[in-house]
């Protein structure tokens, strides 16, 4: 651990100046208690550090959280080993990706069996908190289910010891998006409003007990449960497809679902504090996590230690360095496929900003990681489902 200054510090031998910057800003708003923790895979984000821990005393930044509310990872662990799969893997990939709408703007044309008890969850839900989901997005039912693009993906890897894990990345999508973005702009009027002066418009905060705080709270908290929601309802439909793959169905040995993009009232260093991860998932100790690396690349199944400095807190993956239009400037579709070698994946030039060359090296990630998390599992990738 580094530590950049009082209130900033640091697990990351990977870290660039403007990254430095971007986090120092953040670190200088006055109720950040007690420091910014910047974990292995920080990176430049949009208004806050991707890859941070911002803790924070009766306010709450919700450009902090990010746009994609709740975002993160859900993981199984199958009966299956390698020895027990089809040879012909391009069956299954196509399978997956029928009975899951990807890329942005997808949806489903309708509400399957599996996701209606969801969705009525989550009508419940948003009534207890005195909220209407469709004044955001309309179609926000359908939307449940659904993977998105960018670096969300479906995956079927094995593991050290060839054992069958079926894994996925994804969010809140549109619904969330749209909610984020509704709270930030009313942060930022409230701050023009009082003649707030701030290093960034995008540290622009909710005070809390203030009706605006309060109303945030109800809408994260909602679209927090409808990324976890999502993700259970996209991996029952793997499991579907896996089954109907291999031939058997799936018997679950464990199931693990987390999020890295999230607000949660949490006590550390003696205070209840607001605690925002954007990019980050929480490793209490024993606590189960999901760290994915870059398409092609390991990811892990880990266990909490509960470090204290950084706020029993760990990475969410292997953290971007090339942003996605300097990726397409600088690597090749012909690059893209010698590093997906052995996978199963749509082979198209849209993956281009996804090759892992654009992110840190996840090996490196998981070394500064030591001190927050002890890797349970390593996975590696067999088949690779993206939208693009």
């Amino acid at each position: 651990m580094e530590k950049i200054s009082d209130r900033l510090v640091s697990w990351a031998s990977l870290l660039d100046e403007l990254t430095v910057e971007q986090a120092r800003v953040s670190s200088t708003m006055p109720f950040i208690y007690p420091h910014l923790a910047l974990m292995p895979d920080a990176h430049l984000g949009l208004g806050a550090t991707v890859g941070s821990v911002i803790p924070t005393l009766g306010a709450i930044i919700p450009a902090a959280v990010g746009v994609d509310i709740g975002c993160g990872m859900i993981a199984v662990q199958t009966q299956f080993e390698a020895s027990d799969l089809p040879e012909g893997r391009r069956e299954v990939r196509e399978q997956i990706e029928r009975a899951i709408p990807l890329s942005a703007g997808k949806y489903n044309r309708k509400i399957v069996a599996t996701a209606e008890p969801r969705v009525a969850e989550l009508e419940a839900l948003a009534e207890a908190k005195g909220f209407d989901p469709a004044r955001y997005a309309g179609n926000w039912r359908e939307q449940l289910g659904t993977l998105g693009s960018g670096n969300h993906f479906i995956e079927v890897s094995l593991d050290e010891a060839d054992r069958v894990w079926l894994f996925l990345h994804s969010g809140s999508r549109g619904v969330g998006n749209k909610i984020a973005q509704h709270h930030i702009k009313v942060a930022q009027r409230l701050a023009k409003q009082w003649w707030i002066e701030l290093p960034n418009p995008d540290l622009a905060y909710l005070v809390e007990g203030s009706p605006e705080f309060t109303r945030y709270i109800a809408e994260l908290r909602w679209a927090q449960h409808f990324a976890l929601l999502n993700r259970e309802e996209m991996m029952d439909r793997v499991i579907r497809q896996v089954s109907e793959w291999v031939g058997t169905p799936v018997e679950e040995r464990q199931r693990i679902n987390c999020h890295h993009n999230f607000t949660e009232s949490e006590e550390h260093f003696g205070k209840r504090v607001w605690v925002s991860r954007k990019g980050a998932i929480q490793a209490d100790v024993g606590r189960p996590g999901l760290i994915p690396g870059s398409m092609g690349t390991a990811s892990y199944v880990v266990e909490g230690l509960g470090d204290t400095m950084s706020l029993n807190s760990s990475p969410h993956g292997a953290g971007r360095e090339y942003s996605r239009s300097k990726a397409r400037k600088t690597f090749t579709h012909e690059q893209l496929r010698e590093a997906m070698v052995g996978i199963e994946f749509r082979d198209t030039d849209a993956f281009i900003d996804e090759i892992p060359q654009a992110y840190k090296p996840i090996d490196r990630v998981m070394a500064d990681a030591a001190p927050l998390v002890k890797v349970r599992h390593t996975l590696r990738q067999i088949v690779n489902v993206k939208g693009d």
